[in-house]
């Protein structure tokens, strides 16, 4: 009996020994989960029932369980690298099979879908064409390298201080946009028309008596409109109603004439310099995709050769009940069973689900000092299980020699 007990001693041991180099062997392994030996004892079932003197029959190896605890968080320099900092795991897809990982060492492919280095895509819930996420069934996500369409302007609002010790010309000569002597002050901003092309709208003031102003506008250096009268308080602040429109004829074969409100609220007449204190206007040219970002809720953001950003798509994490139900199946991944539960998929920071750093992954949580003093204690234990075959060998040998 007891060379059974001694053997599967050694095979408990040696099983042991594996899991320990096998924790070693992926201490650098990016979201890689230390394995813990569970071992039982083993008795021998009797035919009258529960024994008080029963003597095991060995011991066994019962289960082989990840440790899932946090790894530390390192920086990377790539934007597409991942780090789940809490529960959860990236649901990942190879051809329709679904898999689950904690390595987030990501990149983009020549489809623009974002895969692992298995070529497995990374899924989430997409964006519609305005940018919003559309929560539904986790689709692989896929980035659209297409130009985002420019955006006329439609309102504009502009902030000024006139300097209320300006003198009105007198007499007041004929406007001249060319002439500096027919205006006290001047400035300008961009506007797009409904192709996208930028227009230089022009912004001339002169004083025409205490406390009013005319306000001319061109574009491109064009011929400016009829005049608009700013009137101001004792204060200096402005009474015209706001705001004014405006429209220009446009030549480039956008929409014309180019139409758009202007507010001037804000704008005011102090005894200081003139200054622009506030631009705004809503329009904008196309754009090329120049970059991405992950935030900490998933969402993919796509940044625009035209300083705009966009929402590509949202990672989605999935948890189960009992995660170490998990069977792996090689490649960091780990594939869904009857014992781990039905995965329970949301966006990252929902529910019991981790947030995400970008350009960051989780490191293994293998502990090396740990590991190799379970390698001497797996080592003394093979050796004392050899003993006690040895010793039973010595027993049975000494059997055989009695005469």
């Amino acid at each position: 009996m007891s060379f059974q007990q001694g053997l599967s001693g050694l095979n408990a041991a040696s099983r042991g020994l594996d899991v320990a180099g096998n924790n070693i062997a992926n201490a650098s392994t990016v979201g890689f989960k230390v394995a813990r030996p569970e071992f039982a004892d083993v008795f021998a079932n009797s035919l009258a029932g529960t024994s008080t003197n029963a003597v095991g029959i060995g011991t066994q190896i019962a289960a082989v369980k990840a440790q899932v605890t946090q790894g530390n968080i390192s920086v990377t320099s790539n934007p597409f690298d991942l780090a789940i900092n809490g529960g959860g795991y990236f649901r990942m897809s190879e051809n329709g099979t679904v898999s689950y990982t904690r390595n987030g060492q990501f990149g983009s492919d020549r489809d623009g879908y974002i895969v692992d280095s298995g070529a497995r895509r990374l899924t989430g819930y997409p964006a519609d064409a305005a940018g919003a996420i559309v929560p539904s069934s986790p689709v692989e996500i896929r980035l659209s390298t297409t130009d985002i369409a420019p955006q006329t302007t439609t309102r504009a609002s502009l902030g000024v201080n006139l300097d209320s010790r300006s003198a009105a010309p007198p007499p007041l000569p004929p406007f001249d946009t060319a002439d500096v002597a027919t205006f006290n002050s001047s400035t300008a901003m961009t506007v797009y028309d409904t192709l996208g092309n930028p227009h230089v709208m022009g912004l001339y003031f002169r004083k025409t008596a205490a406390n009013a102003w005319d306000m001319y506008t061109n574009l491109d250096g064009g011929a400016p409109g009829a005049p608009t009268a700013l009137a101001f308080s004792a204060t200096g602040a402005l009474t015209t109603a706001m705001p004014l429109a405006q429209s220009h004829a446009v030549a480039t074969g956008a929409a014309s004439p180019l139409a758009f409100s202007l507010d001037l609220t804000g704008t005011s007449q102090y005894g200081s310099s003139f200054g622009v204190n506030s631009i705004f206007q809503d329009g904008y040219t196309s754009g090329r995709l120049t970059g991405v970002f992950v935030g900490s809720d998933g969402i993919v953001q796509g940044r625009y050769s035209n300083g705009q950003t966009r929402n590509l798509a949202q990672v989605v994490l999935a948890n189960f009940i009992n995660v170490q139900g998990l069977k792996p199946i090689s490649d960091n991944q780990y594939a869904e069973t009857p014992d781990s539960g039905a995965p329970l998929v949301g966006a990252p920071g929902t529910g019991s689900l981790g947030t995400l750093q970008a350009s960051a992954v989780e490191e293994s949580n293998v502990d090396l000092t740990a590991e190799l003093v379970n390698l001497i204690t797996l080592q003394r234990v093979y050796q004392a299980n050899a003993q006690t075959i040895k010793t039973q060998d010595a027993v049975l040998q000494t059997l055989v020699n009695i005469r």
